[in-house]
């Protein structure tokens, strides 16, 4: 088990998912139910998926997680270009939140890749 708040990839999601929720603030109030609920929860499953993951029986276990945080990550990705094609992000904030998604991908990946060589290693 490791201690997921210790993850710097998890720091960044939490940073993230606090992120979409401020910015979805100013999203229509009849979009409460839909990509604003779809988006905030997508992004906070980024950061769950890696705790999960952290608190599973070991490195296969952690990997399928996370394997699950960067499918949340792609699709945060996407809803950010529907709100912005939408209208309701501004393409500036649209560009600072894509920025922030691109690093947790990027950090997802690399951990995936040092996780799954860790466990070829013990093979």
């Amino acid at each position: 088990m490791r201690d997921f708040k210790q993850i710097s990839v998890w720091e960044k999601a939490h940073q993230l998912t606090l992120a979409i929720y401020r910015a979805v603030g100013s999203f229509p109030i009849d979009e409460r139910f839909g990509i604003r609920q779809q988006i905030t929860r997508a992004a906070s499953s980024i950061g769950a998926n890696i705790a999960e993951g952290c608190g599973r029986g070991g490195d296969a276990e952690l990997c399928r997680f996370l394997r699950i945080a960067i499918g949340s990550a792609f699709e945060v990705d996407n809803h950010l270009l529907l709100a912005r094609d939408l209208g309701f992000l501004t393409a500036a904030d649209h560009e600072q939140l894509e920025k922030q998604v691109d690093e947790v991908q990027r950090m997802l990946c690399a951990f995936i890749r040092k996780v799954e060589s860790d466990l070829g290693r013990r093979d």
